[in-house]
């Protein structure tokens, strides 16, 4: 099995236990801890900020305690920012960062009606169903994450047009992946009407960068400027009155989507990339091997296959551990 090296650690922890009470909310019956509303004085979308729903990846919590702080108000609408598994980011440990993805299952993976309906408990699956009512409400969802290895942003859109252009027009540096998400479980921007071809609900989920690194934040912070704006909870002109000073980054074409055509998922504890691989990698020929997992041979399925965050950090039987794709 490949070991991972540790990576430094660039950005402390945020501190977000003042934002434990939750403010601004008018439905005190679907109020949840670390939920926070905004509200503007003219009608507009409904727009979720969610963070942490890995509790070592707190980029975007950052970003989401910063623009808290500073007292900003949408123009039109509601936002609705979420703080996800803090019970998860409270086991956050420096010396063993990798450990607090989750307490008893990833949280991103259990989207699905019939087990937020069911009888099943996990720490992961109670938070969800506190948080469920705010994402059935939600026009927009940006969920912010961050990466296991280095590797350029990502903006991962799902399949339908809708999020796919939604998510060219913010114009950042961040790579549009287009998927249909994991065979281990269903992602919260998956979930539900966000899903729905006949829907215009939109849902994207920004992988920053690596979790820890400085510039993971300065992503975030610039993707949840644009994307309010594009949702159109702000104007830009005031953005840059009234949000903080350096969020917005210069417009950038951003590169040409991935489409996500097959997933390695792991059969073994003994998997191995052939080597270090960080994602964004174009394989030239296909057929060559990329991975051996218990010994048998992971190869490309086509020439100039691009490799989607490659990482064993995680590595269970069953887990996927690289998407392959083609830029389009």
């Amino acid at each position: 099995m490949t070991t991972s090296p540790a990576l430094p650690i660039e950005v402390a922890a945020p501190c977000i236990a003042q934002w434990n009470t939750a403010t601004g909310c008018t439905d005190q019956t679907t109020s949840a801890p670390y939920v926070h509303e905004r509200h503007g004085s003219a009608p507009g979308p409904d727009v979720l900020i969610t963070a942490l729903v890995h509790g070592n990846e707190y980029s975007g919590a950052i970003a989401i305690a910063e623009l808290l702080t500073t007292g900003w108000q949408p123009s039109c609408g509601r936002v609705t920012f979420a703080f996800c598994n803090v019970a998860a980011f409270d086991q956050f440990d420096p010396k063993q960062p990798d450990a607090a993805r989750y307490v008893d299952e990833d949280f991103n993976r259990v989207w699905r009606d019939a087990r937020l309906n069911s009888s099943e408990q996990s720490t992961e699956l109670a938070r969800a169903r506190e948080l469920r009512p705010y994402v059935d409400r939600a026009t927009h969802l940006l969920d912010l994450h961050s990466m296991h290895e280095i590797a350029p942003p990502l903006l991962v859109t799902g399949t339908l047009e809708r999020n796919i252009d939604f998510a060219q027009a913010l114009q950042t540096a961040s790579q549009v992946i287009i998927d249909n998400g994991h065979a281990d479980g269903v992602r919260m921007r998956d979930y539900g009407a966000f899903a729905e071809a006949g829907n215009q609900r939109i849902a994207l989920l920004l992988e920053a960068g690596q979790h820890w690194q400085a510039s993971s934040v300065a992503v975030a912070r610039n993707t949840l400027v644009r994307f309010v704006i594009a949702a159109g909870s702000v104007s830009r002109d005031e953005a840059h009155i009234n949000m903080p000073h350096g969020w917005l980054m210069a417009d950038t074409t951003p590169p040409a989507p991935v489409e996500v055509t097959d997933r390695v998922v792991a059969q073994s504890m003994d998997f191995a990339f052939t080597q270090a691989f960080m994602g964004g990698e174009v394989i030239a020929k296909a057929g060559t091997v990329i991975a051996r997992d218990a010994g048998h041979a992971v190869i490309t399925p086509y020439d100039d296959c691009v490799l989607v965050m490659p990482s064993v950090r995680q590595l269970r039987v069953g887990v996927t551990v690289v998407r392959l794709g083609r830029c389009i």
